[in-house]
Parts: structure tokens; C-alpha cells; sequence
């Protein structure tokens, strides 16, 4: 009788003879699924529309059935800003649409007379349709502006969120005539025209005098920004537990992206409440009447959105919430 362990190494030496036989394309690797192919949209797009009100504008909306089956049952609604009378609010188009062919519809719009300052304003086509790419419904966008951005951050501060701790009086960053001590935060190395840097970006801390303006409370304000990147960083605090909103990025090409962000309050909230980011802590804070609050943290933080990096900026419409103050923003790669 042969003893069990021979017999052992005997299983052994057979399976890896087997394995050994094996054919080289019996382990070969599975080929690779083919790459999904681009799906075909229906593209609707919005013409020029003429502002220089009061008047009526003649709008023209163009709808391409790029699907692969006929487009039938078209219909076609446009619509401008609240208030803006449209005739008529809704086409149909009659007939169908090929693959690739395009139907060309006309709105009138009430353009009411000029406003001065920076002013967007958005335009929306939306197409209702059976076939074509199976769908069912497609939109279109268009902004068109009037007027001038702020040239940079410094040129819309409207605040005064940092002053000397001999002459408080000038700063008002809560709204009840608080501030940030321009010595606390020297402390802790933010003095004017300080470089800072937070979530991949680099900032310039505001390079003005303590006991001027400083600040941005954010008010819809439209600023000129230039360049490009994956994700705009923008550098402040709040001002109660509600300083959040959204900013849009307008971009060269014509072309928008929005994104929301917050602040914490500037102090007591969690410092990562809203998803932001501590900066930077100072202790205490000026009053109207002098330096007070020591051993109260006041804080400044970041907070970032996403935009394209393939797309250069041409400028940036902040949020329309007054909770928000910014000391700058800039562009991260």
C-alpha cells in the first residue's frame, strides 16, 4: 500500500500538467466591449435678440432633428425674461423632419427700454416632437447682455470689513458696525496685497488701507475675470447662517455654467459648514466702540465651484445674497 502523501504529490504533478496543457488561447483575455457610439441629440438654437428697447424684436428658433427617425409632431415655445410679452408663446410645424433636416420658427418679444448697468438676461427655446431621437423634448438657451462688467473684484467693494483697532468706527461687516482687526489678521499673515493660497488657488487678500472699503457684499454683481481652469475659488465669510447662493461663469464662447457655494457665519457656525473651508482664524473682532469679543474666533474661509477648463472665463455673475462677502476670488488649475 502506498502512503498517502506520494499519493498526494502524485494530484499534484497531475494538475499542473494539466494546467501546462492548456491552450494559449484558452486563457487569453476577453477582447474589450466596443466603445458605446456618441448619442445623436436634437439641437435647438435661438438667434440674436435685439435689446435696444422699447421695441418688438423678431426672434427666430431653429430645430435640427439629428436622431435617426423622422421628427413629426413638432412644436416649438419660446420664452424670454419674466415680464417680456412673446407672440405667439407656442408654433407647430407642420409636416416632419428627415434625419439632419432643420425647421426655422419666428417669436416677437417685447423688448422693454434700456436699463442702465450690467444687466444678463437668458432666452429659452423648448421643442416638443415624437421620433427623431426618441426624446421627446429639447431646450435651447441664449444670453444676451447689455452694459459693462466691473473691470475686477476691487472695483465693486461696497464695504468696509476691516479697520485699525484705534479707529473702528469706519467698519461695518455684520450690518451692527463690527469688523475684522486689521492687527489679528496681520497676525496670522493677512495684510494688504498678501498672497493666498486656498483649494489650488492663489489670492490676492485686498490691498487697501484698514477703515476702506474691502469687501463685496454680493449683490448679483457682474466682474471681468479672465483665464481658464477647473474650478473658481472664491475667498470670504458670512454673514449669518444663510450666506450661501449661486454664482454663473460666462465664458468667451458665449456659453454658462452656474455653481452655489456658502460661507459659515464669521463666527460660531462650523467652520465647514456649506462645505467650506477654514482659511484663516482671528481672535476677536473691533466694535464701534473698540477692540473686543478676545478669545472669540473670526474667520475667513474658501469655497469653490466647478467650470470648464477648456473654456476661457470672460466674467462672473455673483450671487445675488447679500450674506455673502468676498475679499477675492481666482481660478484654480
Amino acid at each position: 500500500m502506498r502512503p498517502a502523501g506520494w499519493i498526494t504529490s502524485l494530484r499534484a504533478v497531475a494538475v499542473a500538467g494539466a494546467m501546462m496543457l492548456v491552450p494559449a488561447q484558452a486563457v487569453a483575455a476577453a477582447p474589450a466591449a466596443p466603445a458605446e457610439p456618441v448619442e445623436a441629440r436634437t439641437e435647438v438654437s435661438i438667434s440674436a435678440v435685439d435689446l435696444d428697447g422699447p421695441a418688438i424684436s423678431t426672434v427666430k428658433v431653429t430645430v435640427k432633428n439629428a436622431g435617426p427617425e423622422r421628427m413629426r409632431s413638432l412644436k416649438v415655445s419660446f420664452a424670454g425674461p419674466v415680464g417680456w410679452a412673446v407672440q405667439p408663446s407656442v408654433r407647430t410645424v407642420e409636416g416632419s423632419l428627415a434625419k439632419d433636416a432643420s425647421a426655422e420658427t419666428e417669436f416677437r418679444i417685447q423688448v422693454p427700454e434700456r436699463r442702465p448697468g450690467f444687466i444678463v438676461r437668458t432666452f429659452t427655446a423648448t421643442a416638443t416632437y415624437s421620433g427623431g431621437d426618441g426624446k421627446g423634448s429639447a431646450t435651447g438657451t441664449r444670453s444676451e447682455r447689455t452694459g459693462t462688467p466691473q473691470p475686477n473684484l476691487a472695483a465693486a467693494y461696497n464695504g468696509v470689513a476691516i479697520t485699525d483697532e484705534t479707529h473702528t468706527t469706519p467698519g461695518d461687516f455684520d450690518g451692527e458696525g463690527n469688523s475684522f482687526s486689521a492687527q489679528k489678521l496681520a497676525a496670522v499673515g493677512l495684510t494688504p496685497g498678501a498672497s493666498v493660497d486656498a483649494l489650488g488657488a492663489r489670492l490676492t487678500w485686498p490691498d487697501v488701507a484698514a477703515g476702506t472699503k474691502d469687501n463685496v457684499s454680493s449683490a448679483g454683481q457682474a466682474i471681468t475675470l479672465a483665464g481658464s481652469g477647473s474650478k473658481l475659488v472664491f475667498l470670504g465669510s458670512g454673514v449669518t447662517s444663510a450666506a450661501t447662493g449661486s454664482a454663473s461663469v460666462h465664458y468667451k464662447d458665449g456659453t454658462s455654467v452656474q455653481g452655489s457655494f456658502g460661507f459659515p457665519n464669521w463666527s460660531f457656525d462650523p467652520a465647514n459648514a456649506h462645505g467650506a473651508t477654514l482659511v484663516k482664524s482671528t481672535d476677536g473682532r473691533n466694535r464701534p466702540s473698540g477692540y473686543g469679543n478676545a478669545g472669540i474666533a473670526y474667520r475667513v474661509f474658501a469655497h469653490a465651484i466647478a467650470i470648464d477648463p477648456a473654456k476661457q472665463i470672460d466674467f462672473v455673475v455673483l450671487p445675488s445674497n447679500a450674506n455673502i462677502h468676498l475679499f477675492a476670488m481666482a481660478v484654480a488649475p
